[in-house]
């Protein structure tokens, strides 16, 4: 039973900073991408970062040079460090990973955790 649990969501004011935590735990093979996307109120899961096996990052255009991912393989962790926090960055975040439960020839499948709720207050 693979499972994500986030973490370190909370209530920060604008210009502050929290880092997220996710870790993947279960019967996992290997993990290829992980990542994190947000939800506010009303509107639709959207990506936020992004990271690839390989190293690669991928981010929302309006969290470039705020928000930095990063992830540790041998623990089956990703992070998100976000400064310079802005009202708008309130929302639930998910953490995200795409997996093989049973090697590299079976299909990856994708993963979510329950999400942890950031808000920013002005």
């Amino acid at each position: 039973q693979v499972q994500l649990v986030e973490s370190g969501g909370g209530l920060v004011q604008a210009g502050g900073s929290l880092r997220l935590s996710c870790a993947a735990s279960g019967r996992i093979f290997g993990i290829s991408d992980m990542g994190w996307y947000r939800q506010a109120p009303g509107k639709q899961r959207e990506l936020v970062a992004t990271s690839a096996s390989g190293g690669s990052t991928n981010y929302k255009d309006s969290v470039k040079g705020r928000f930095t991912i990063s992830r540790d393989n041998a623990k089956k962790m990703v992070y998100l460090q976000m400064n310079s926090l802005k009202p708008e960055d309130t929302a639930v975040y998910y953490c995200y990973a795409r997996l093989t439960t049973g090697g590299w020839s079976t299909p990856l499948d994708d993963y979510w955790g329950q999400g942890t709720q950031v808000t920013v207050s002005s």
